[in-house]
């Protein structure tokens, strides 16, 4: 059985735990900076996710992912009946990607750990998340140094926000399904000032551009009917941003629990429900790996902005195949129309539950 067989495994198995062990989202958190950027540890599940485009002085482009999981497997109230370091409290593993645009290239590899000798963890002296090399260190209260190597591609960059957190949802509890609990606490660092390096097979490259970055942690946010979601993030030209997201479910609709939020160049937000907008997918891209086929063009229309947007994957083949788990995440390009005017932005999309089922975040009934 391969490594990612047996996290699945024990991932499955976790989410049989009895819900009462676990805190779960519920109105009334009172968020705290810089204490939120850090471990949740009485909720199941937590990711740390940070994506970005930059680009050299000579107008090289390039796209990054790198993020931090936490999924728990012991519950909090097992969690002091043992000391032993070989018992799996969560499972610790994280994704890296690296898009070189302009040559078409996509790298992408994972990390995975129980972290029992310090290799692996949140909230420690090696930084705001790490494992096994790969790291988050917080230098400022909206700041951070993310580094990760892979065989293929490495980067090293300094993200500065600036912009205050955006809380999504109600007060930063974005539901995600019927149910007290079904929801998750999420919030965005929306546009950080990025630069630093990222090597590739073609050289190292001194870049500069926009990241974003999203914290959410949660206890089975997703109902059983929901097979995946599709999770756009825009930086606009004239200082604006975009989320959203659509939760697909099996019957091949759109979930009511779609949101998203519009954050103006002042940072001044606007929340986006489910009856705000049209989302279409438009030409799909299918991969070999997973068989997986994902609309990489996308029309989206939010009339309450005036806003009009045709939304383009900046390069198709974007897929993680990590078996048996599989999702496109990539750079993306946004062009259309706000108010009249011509507007261009560029972000990133993320695609699951079209290559492989979502794994480890759907509430058993």
């Amino acid at each position: 059985m391969n490594m990612w067989k047996l996290i699945v495994c024990v991932v499955l198995a976790a989410s049989t735990a009895m819900a009462g062990d676990w805190k779960v989202s519920l109105p009334g958190w009172k968020y705290d900076f810089p204490a939120d950027h850090g471990n949740h540890e009485g909720f199941k599940t937590e990711w740390w996710y940070f994506t970005g485009n930059v680009a050299d002085a000579k107008g090289r482009e390039f796209g990054y992912q790198l993020t931090f999981f936490r999924q728990g497997i012991l519950p909090p109230g097992e969690q002091t009946a043992t000391t032993s370091r070989f018992i799996a409290r969560n499972i610790q593993f994280a994704h890296f990607a690296v898009s070189d645009l302009s040559a078409d290239g996509f790298h992408f590899a994972q990390k995975l750990s129980r972290g029992a000798y310090g290799e692996a963890g949140f909230d420690g002296k090696a930084g705001l998340a790490w494992i096994k090399g790969w790291s988050c260190e917080r230098l400022g209260e909206h700041s951070f140094r993310l580094r990760a190597d892979s065989e293929e591609a490495s980067i090293d960059l300094t993200l500065e926000s600036t912009k205050e957190p955006v809380f999504h949802g109600s007060d930063g509890i974005s539901q995600k399904a019927e149910g007290v609990g079904r929801a998750s606490h999420y919030y965005s660092l929306t546009r950080m000032k990025t630069q630093g390096t990222v090597t590739t097979p073609s050289g190292t490259f001194e870049v500069e551009g926009l990241s974003w970055f999203d914290h959410e942690w949660a206890t089975n946010q997703l109902a059983p009917h929901q097979i995946g979601w599709d999770w756009f993030s825009i930086h606009f030209a004239d200082g604006s941003d975009l989320m959203m997201f659509q939760i697909r479910t099996k019957d091949g609709g759109r979930d009511p629990f779609s949101s998203g939020t519009f954050v103006a160049a002042d940072g001044t937000q606007t929340a986006i429900t489910n009856a705000d907008f049209e989302l279409k997918p438009g030409r799909t891209w299918k991969s070999r790996a997973s068989g997986g086929e994902y609309p990489v063009d996308w029309k989206l229309t939010i009339p309450r902005l005036n806003l009009d947007l045709q939304i383009s994957a900046a390069m198709d083949a974007q897929e993680l195949f990590l078996q048996p788990i599989a999702y496109w995440e990539g750079a993306i390009r946004a062009k259309g129309k706000k108010s009249g005017t011509p507007i261009l932005g560029s972000g990133y999309l993320e695609m699951t539950g079209y290559g492989s089922p979502i794994v480890g975040m759907q509430a058993t009934e």
